[in-house]
């Protein structure tokens, strides 16, 4: 005798797997949409990282944390790297803190869960925020929460990463003049290290955030389309070019050939306009071919006369 299920626990179930479907639906990058405006960041997809290193006096210590996040998609574990000094699965900032100290000649690691999905330990989600900065034309700004320090039951993380338009910010370096950021111009190279410590709101004095510039054109306005390629649009114009020029070929082919048709009744290769040529053209394509190989072999300055 089969027992029926319990819908109770179907529903339990489902809710169980739930919070592990929500990650893949988090972020889209090739489509941020931001007050009516569309952003493409995919170019800016996978690992990327940045390093800060401080020097402590009490006790002397050399601390060197280095920055890794992928906006995209959760980060990948490294192959050979312990797992208690990387993140946990579902990461998408992680930080790791290597800390050198001077008296004993040790070195110690300590994972950093910044931002990510972690419905099994700590229960807290990504919950990505965007918004526009402003002036508007100057970027955008992403917020990622998730993590905690030490896990699971530590302070709240959080990542508030600034995508700088660099016309934009070139235009107010120039206007206040200002020192050009480390990096600038190229799409990794420009993300920068700005601060880490405990939040300015008094909310959120409980949450220590990571703060991080991107310089990068992908965060200016009417870039969506272009994919990375700075030359997209000469390709577009050769495409509409060729699909122009195939459509005309093609209406003039069947317009004169149901005119030869009404109008002469004809039939076969007496339907398409200039079909003698049209049929010739391999003939004449040879003959053109073998013109041009006796040019290219001849005598050259002898007139065309072999050598006796």
């Amino acid at each position: 005798m089969r027992l029926a299920p319990n819908p109770r626990t179907l529903l339990s179930t489902l809710l169980l797997f739930l919070p592990t479907l929500t990650p893949a639906l988090s972020i889209d990058c090739s489509h941020v949409l931001i007050d009516s405006t569309s952003f493409n960041l995919s170019p800016l997809g996978g690992p990327h990282h940045v390093s800060h290193i401080e020097e402590l006096n009490d006790p002397p210590e050399t601390v060197n944390t280095t920055y890794t996040l992928d906006i995209c998609s959760p980060l990948r574990r490294s192959k050979g790297v312990p797992q208690e000094e990387e993140c946990e699965n579902g990461t998408r900032v992680c930080g790791i803190r290597r800390t050198f100290d001077h008296s004993t000649h040790t070195t110690s690691f300590t994972p950093m869960q910044i931002a990510g999905d972690y419905p099994h330990t700590s229960g807290r989600s990504l919950d990505p925020k965007w918004q526009r900065l402003k002036p508007a034309s100057s970027g955008i700004r992403l917020e990622m929460h998730g993590g905690k320090l030490p896990p699971p039951h530590g302070r709240k993380q959080m990542a508030v990463i600034d995508f700088l338009c660099p016309a934009a910010a070139a235009e107010t370096a120039a206007a206040t003049d200002g020192e050009e950021g480390e990096g600038d111009g190229e799409e990794g190279a420009g993300l920068r290290f700005v601060g880490y410590g405990p939040a300015e709101e008094e909310e959120g004095k409980e949450t220590d955030v990571l703060r991080l510039e991107w310089r990068t054109r992908y965060a200016c306005e009417g870039s969506i389309g272009k994919g990375g390629k700075g030359k997209g649009g000469h390709w577009g114009f050769f495409t509409w070019f060729i699909l122009i020029a195939f459509l005309g070929t093609a209406s003039y082919l069947i317009f004169h050939s149901w005119l030869n048709y009404n109008r002469y009744g004809a039939r076969g290769w007496d339907l398409v306009p200039h079909g003698d040529t049209i049929r010739d053209m391999p003939y004449l394509l040879k003959d053109w071919g073998r013109r041009v190989v006796d040019t290219v072999q001849g005598g050259g300055s002898r007139g065309g006369y072999s050598a006796v």
